[in-house]
């Protein structure tokens, strides 16, 4: 594998620099440096903050923008073999990565890297733990899977030992990192494109385990089935976290949380118990349980990096979420508009679980689902998560990466829906549901839109934004 030398600084290409992810470690690098170039299908507000700061961006992905001045190329999974800046970086014979392995490379950088990991909560919870680490002055160099208010982007190039950043499993992408501190806040099926079974996905995990030194750490789920399967024999620390005094083995939790209570507006306050037998009053400005279990792993890892109690609870007060978790759009007519990412069974069922504690009249789900894999896998996961809405109105499935359509669509999912007895909306356009819903919403509902492509346009068309 090609090595890049951080301490002499060389010409990087991106393809797909506008991705979250990718245009985060441009940035870092462009900092340290490095001549950054990359290219794009299209402009987005991530590109043009990009070239803001002197990145060249091209966009159309072409073999002439691949030149032999180019000393390494970095891909992202989604780019394929036929892609034509691909192909052109093979045949001038130039040194590519992958974005795992150009992330790996530069953990080696920092004394505490720490990687998020999990089917769900990831970006929420690297969130949570950029707070702390803020408020807490130890200068972190963030990578994170969404827009941070507090850092107003994805990416902060610090200037200290610390680097935090997501490790997601899609391709087993994070096997290619190497953390000092590691945290699993789920495993669930996801991503059936590629892995096999929750055993394949299991086994990834385990990997992503073993990845760590002996004198690192992993924070885990103890709610995760079967755990220690995951956790036995590792050389590294092992701490445990869980929404209640024991693990799924019946051990006490290190950490746990107790008293679990909600304002009005659905925002959790809870009793933590750590293993001193120390307890603290938790108060989250971000609703549900999955939220509490979220800041008991970032409160585990603050802990462990000697991080004092009063700064975490107070980071995580101030912690008003994410762009796309369960984000406050506006209001309009009296109807209040959320948007959430949203896009597996489990998150559908967290997210709405947490819409229920929020002032509303009749709750109202816009999903569009994503990718024709994951919609097929979980069809009837869907069907029941997304009943918990009141009123449920379905967008045609976001293909994103996939071309063949399985004879999957959201007639399917509709159907699914109704068979269990719930009335059920479908619209082939995103005109044709906000007419729908300019009809039929009124004063006191509260609106979800719902999914990991491009239904937060929805809400926002509606706001006039």
């Amino acid at each position: 594998m090609y090595e890049i030398d951080f301490q002499n600084p060389s010409s990087i290409y991106f393809v797909g620099i506008g991705g979250i992810s990718m245009s985060g470690l441009a940035e870092i690098l462009a900092d340290a440096h490095f001549t950054v170039s990359g290219s794009d299908r299209s402009k987005s507000a991530l590109t043009e903050s990009l070239e803001q700061k002197g990145i060249r961006v091209y966009y159309g992905q072409r073999r002439e923008n691949i030149t032999p001045d180019i000393d390494c190329v970095i891909f992202t999974s989604a780019i394929k073999e036929d892609n034509p800046e691909y192909i052109a970086t093979v045949e001038l014979g130039l040194p590519h990565l992958t974005r795992a392995e150009l992330l790996g490379q530069l953990m080696k950088n920092y004394k505490t890297s720490i990687a998020i990991s999990g089917t769900h909560g990831k970006t929420t919870t690297t969130s949570m733990v950029s707070e702390i680490l803020l408020q807490a002055d130890t200068d972190p160099t963030l990578s994170i899977g969404g827009i941070l208010k507090t850092i107003g982007g994805n990416i902060r190039v610090g200037g200290s030992e610390y680097f935090v950043t997501e490790a997601c499993e899609y391709t087993n992408s994070f096997l290619s990192f190497l953390p000092t501190i590691g945290i699993i806040l789920n495993i669930e099926e996801d991503h059936m494109d590629f892995f096999k079974d929750l055993a394949d996905i299991r086994h990834s995990f385990r990997a992503f385990a073993e990845l760590l030194p002996a004198d690192g750490y992993l924070i885990v789920n103890g709610e995760i089935d079967d755990y220690r399967e995951i956790t036995s024999g590792l050389s590294c620390r092992v701490i445990t976290y869980c929404n209640s005094p024991h693990t799924s083995a019946g051990l006490p939790a290190d950490y746990y949380a107790s008293d679990i209570s909600y304002d009005s507006s659905g925002h959790p306050s809870f009793q933590l118990h750590d293993r001193t037998d120390a307890t603290r009053e938790i108060s989250l400005q971000v609703p549900g349980d999955h939220n509490v279990s979220n800041a008991l792993a970032a409160i585990a890892l603050a802990d462990l990096v000697g991080i004092d109690s009063d700064i975490s609870a107070k980071a995580l007060h101030s912690f008003t979420g994410t762009d796309r978790r369960f984000e406050y759009k506006g209001s309009i007519g009296g109807v209040t508009i959320i948007d959430d990412y949203a896009h597996h069974p489990t998150e559908i069922t967290a997210t709405l679980s947490a819409a229920a504690k929020y002032p509303h009249k009749t709750l109202w789900c816009v999903f569009q689902p994503h990718t024709y894999t994951r919609t097929k896998a979980f069809l009837g996961d869907f069907a029941k998560a997304l009943s918990a809405a009141d009123r449920i109105v379905l967008a045609d499935i976001y293909a994103a990466r996939e071309t063949d359509n399985l004879g999957i669509s959201s007639e399917t999912l509709k159907q699914e829906i109704e068979a269990l007895g719930h009335e059920c909306s479908y619209f082939a356009t995103f005109d044709e549901i906000e007419n729908f819903l300019l009809e039929n919403c009124i004063n006191g509902d509260l609106l979800i839109t719902m999914g990991a492509g491009d239904v937060h346009k929805i809400g926002e068309k509606l706001l006039g934004q």
